[in-house]
């Protein structure tokens, strides 16, 4: 019901307040446990459990294989500053809030969390990187920054949650080391064979015409269900397998095939969303019960000087001026990636700060989706007026760039 509510709505409410993370965040809210109690799976059963992994499995890879590396590589500027500076700062900052105000977490808790919720979510604010008056280089760098860091934070989840088991004496450092190794590295040989595989179909029996157009449409997202599944089954991690899959999908496929990925991008819309009702259904409501001050200043600090802070210091020195350094500053918005990450750490149930970890990033999301929904279109306009009336003063921002296509739109060559 909620799915047709908003599909009858969805282009009236296209860039208004109502996006589509917070009208399904709020349904949830409505209809879940601390409400109506019509939608109320287990947070620890398997429903949720297959609903994340589809959801982050079927995101990383197609938003790796969206990403044009050639293009990356010949205008590397803002986007690698926000991933190889901002994002590490953005770990960094948020471990030391963590520290300083969530007392009772160990490091290696407080490490989790911040890499809980170091990955951004382009899709709270997609007015942002969609809107054609915004200059191309400053949607490219939040839509290449929104593709890969969920990806690129993956092992680092794996190894700071192994060291947070280690420390509680769950498992030995050892049996981390191994476990973290094994997790990666058959990911990746998982990752590069689905990937393969799919390219194969895609490019070699695609360009002979053996294959179907709506078939077409199915093999990025069989390569991976298959990068997810061939990983899991040789004791590797799903999830670099499917962001390493779609990495070598779309690179060996170099565009060749029109556009393949409309299904692997719709089919992660509708799992966006039913991730959003659940999380509004089980997960904010029983969250905000448990929120504290301290919970509230980091979820504050986590969307304010946590990003901001590390943004403006990977882009000391770009030419960037200082309403595009706030403008990328403050749209990190925490959504999907940090949601499952969360519910991945349920699966472990052993470490001592678990209640509070889990609080504060559902906390921290639930303002992301109100923050940032609300405030995308209207500082979207704002910031394009400022840059239309500077546009001759501002060569970085109006620079030459390849934009890459943001998830649902549609090649129109």
């Amino acid at each position: 019901m909620v799915l047709l509510g908003f599909a009858a709505i969805s282009r009236r409410i296209e860039g208004t307040p109502l996006t589509a993370p917070l009208v399904f965040a709020a349904a949830g809210l409505v209809l879940g446990v601390e409400a109506l109690d019509l939608v109320g799976p287990e947070v620890t059963g398997e429903q949720v459990k297959l609903l994340a992994e589809a959801t982050l499995t079927v995101v990383l890879f197609s938003d790796a294989s969206r990403i044009d590396l050639a293009a990356l590589r010949r205008t590397l500027g803002l986007p690698i500053r926000l991933l190889g500076i901002g994002l590490p700062l953005t770990i960094l900052a948020g471990f030391l809030a963590a520290l300083v105000v969530l007392g009772d977490l160990a490091w290696p808790e407080a490490l989790v969390l911040a890499i809980i919720l170091a990955p951004t979510d382009a899709a709270l604010g997609q007015a942002v990187v969609t809107s054609p008056r915004l200059p191309v280089r400053v949607r490219q760098s939040l839509n290449v920054e929104s593709g890969l860091n969920d990806g690129i934070c993956v092992p680092l989840f794996l190894v700071a949650l192994a060291i947070a088991l280690a420390e509680g004496g769950e498992i030995g450092e050892g049996l981390a080391v191994e476990l973290v190794a094994e997790k990666i590295g058959l990911g990746v040989v998982g990752g590069v064979v689905a990937g393969t595989a799919a390219a194969v179909v895609v490019v070699h029996a695609g360009g002979k015409r053996w294959v179907g157009e709506t078939w077409l449409q199915v093999a990025p997202l069989a390569g991976a269900v298959l990068a997810f599944g061939l990983a899991e089954a040789i004791g590797g991690s799903g999830f670099i397998a499917a962001f390493v899959g779609g990495l070598v999908f779309g690179g060996l496929r170099r565009r060749r095939g029109g556009d393949v990925l409309h299904l692997i991008e719709q089919s992660g819309a509708v799992l966006g969303a039913l991730t959003f009702i659940v999380f509004g259904a089980v997960l904010l409501g029983p969250a905000l019960r448990e929120l504290t001050w301290q919970i509230g200043l980091y979820a504050l600090l986590s969307l304010t000087i946590v990003r901001m802070a590390p943004v403006a210091l990977a882009l000391l020195g770009s030419g960037a001026r200082r309403p595009t350094v706030a403008f990328l500053g403050w749209f990190g918005p925490r959504g999907a990636a940090s949601i499952v990450f969360a519910l991945l750490l349920l699966e472990d149930d052993a470490l001592p700060g678990q209640t509070v970890i889990l609080t504060a990033a559902f906390v921290t999301v639930g303002l992301s989706v109100l923050a940032h929904g609300v405030t995308a279109a209207p500082l979207a306009a704002r910031y394009a007026d400022w840059h239309d009336g500077q546009a001759a003063e501002t060569p970085v921002e109006s620079g030459d760039a390849e934009a890459q296509r943001w998830r649902l739109e549609r090649d129109h060559a």
